[in-house]
């Protein structure tokens, strides 16, 4: 199947209403975890029950539910009876190929984007599909697997700093949308590294391991390219929304920052693809040129022995009577003209600069 969408024969023809998981399942079970905080105290729990839920539904606190697995629509579903969220929400969230967007509803809004992380032993770039529902002190993330990249916000919340702590859940949404386009810079500035290498020693020697590889990176940077745009228009229609759940007077400054940085992502990634495609040029130009060199040694090689091999044709018919064959330094003589000849010609292709 293809890496940017999986989509199965089963799900053609599905009604638009059905909540049914639409997608290749990546964890066996459903793990839930709470992050409930406020300026004083933060507390970490992870929910066996959907019941325990309930408990932080009535509090002024800030709460974070992450939910990790969404293979079992009938659990997504409870959730969604739990908090009251609208059914075309959970459709959204249970299909893992959907197109980023950002959907305003009553109470909530539905942000939904790709998540992607390096895996530096296997070399290889891994993506999911991450859903948020911002509301009134409460924020619903739902992912495909367990573990994430989003432990440097944990961290934040755990060690009681400040900005995190004290503001609501659009500053929060801010700080988890951020983490994620930071890894969009950091995956593309780990490949542009790579490229930047491989263009130093392109142009020193051009190899045929090197155009594979050439086109390796072309097909992951173009993987990037096909996730990162879509997001871009994500987040900036996301700044544009008028909704009393964004206090843009206290954080409009990081909703910008955020249209920054994912704008440096994608000119960064289509910066890029314009490197390789020049790489590209420069390998077979290179190439071209090698064998041009080598074209015009060999025409050089064969015109300086034309005349060569026509004066020992000559020289080696059956014919009786060729008068020289008796002269005592005819043999001398021959070789004589053929070194002057070949001199000759190699200083003229000098003098044409030739080689």
């Amino acid at each position: 199947m293809g890496r940017l969408i999986n989509k199965s024969k089963s799900e053609i023809g599905q009604s638009p209403f059905d909540l049914s998981f639409r997608g290749k399942k990546r964890s066996d079970h459903i793990l839930m975890r709470v992050i409930d905080f406020d300026p004083e105290k933060v507390l970490e729990v992870q929910l066996n029950e959907f019941r325990e839920i309930k408990q932080f539904m009535e509090t002024d606190t800030v709460t974070w539910l992450n939910v990790d697995g969404l293979h079992d629509s009938s659990v997504i579903e409870q959730i969604g009876e739990i908090f009251e969220l609208d059914p075309m929400m959970l459709v959204d969230v249970l299909d893992t190929e959907q197109r980023p967007k950002v959907q305003e509803y009553d109470e909530c809004i539905y942000i939904s984007m790709k998540m992607i992380r390096y895996d530096e032993k296997e070399n290889e770039i891994h993506k999911e599909k991450l859903s948020l529902v911002i509301a009134n002190r409460l924020l619903i993330s739902f992912q495909e697997r367990q573990g994430d990249v989003f432990d440097p916000v944990r961290e934040r919340i755990r060690k009681h700093k400040r900005k995190i702590r004290n503001s609501g859940t659009d500053y929060l949404a801010f700080a988890l949308l951020d983490i994620v386009i930071d890894n969009y810079i950091y995956i593309i500035s780990t490949l542009g590294e790579k490229i930047e290498q491989l263009e130093d020693d392109l142009i020193d020697n051009p190899t045929r391991d090197m155009l594979e590889q050439i086109n390796d990176f072309k097909r992951e940077i173009n993987y990037l390219r096909r996730l990162i745009h879509p997001s871009r228009e994500m987040i900036n229609a996301l700044s544009k929304l008028d909704t009393e759940l964004f206090d843009h007077e206290e954080n409009g400054v990081h909703w910008k920052e955020l249209q920054d940085n994912i704008n440096l992502a994608t000119e960064t990634s289509d910066g890029y693809r314009e490197i390789l495609s020049d790489m590209m040029n420069i390998y077979h130009t290179t190439v071209s040129t090698k064998l041009n060199d080598i074209m015009k040694f060999l025409t050089i090689f064969s015109v300086i022995f034309i005349p060569l091999t026509f004066i020992a044709g000559i020289y080696g018919t059956n014919f009786d009577n060729l008068p020289e064959l008796h002269y005592e330094y005819s043999y001398h003589t021959m070789l004589a003209v053929m070194v002057i000849i070949t001199i000759g010609m190699i200083f003229y292709f000098r003098s044409r600069k030739w080689f």
